[in-house]
């Protein structure tokens, strides 16, 4: 019986057990004094210090704001910036004609909107509160051709 345990104990000790993150943006670093790896996106869990370096541990997201896209018609073909908003927003698209747009704030309620009337649009929106805003590009038909989140943040 007692071999059988020590079998038992010596099987589950050679196991080892590692964590594993499936991430879309991070990377590697290697020098002759260390290693990083990382990964953009998660929270931070610990941070230590020496006095003379700062380590945070866990997974990070600092000041990264995504602009995310949602493409209702593939063929259309819109930029918008910039992300995070500053006082002006800006569309520049080649196909403005019969398009309009609306601003929407996290509430959903509608904070600006209009005809695009140029290959660049502007939009002042230096009067907006920070938050996240939802920009819907429309067709002639009131159909929704593109749609951006965005983020003002001062």
């Amino acid at each position: 019986m007692k071999k059988l345990l020590l079998f038992g104990a010596l099987a589950l000790s050679s196991i080892s057990f590692s964590q594993e993150v499936v991430s879309t943006q991070g990377d590697s670093y290697t020098n002759g004094s260390g290693s990083i790896d990382f990964t953009i996106g998660e929270v931070v869990i610990n941070t230590g210090t020496d006095g003379t370096n700062d380590l945070t541990q866990g997974f990070h997201q600092t000041t990264w704001n995504f602009l995310g896209v949602d493409n209702h018609e593939q063929n259309f073909e819109a930029t918008v910036y910039p992300n995070p908003l500053g006082s002006e927003l800006f569309i520049q698209t080649e196909n403005f004609e019969f398009v309009t747009y609306v601003l929407y704030d996290a509430a959903g309620r509608i904070v600006a909107e209009n005809k695009l009337n140029a290959l660049q649009t502007g939009i002042d929106v230096s009067i907006l509160a920070p938050s996240t805003y939802s920009l819907v590009l429309r067709n002639e038909n009131q159909e929704n051709i593109k749609t951006f989140k965005l983020v003002k943040t001062h």
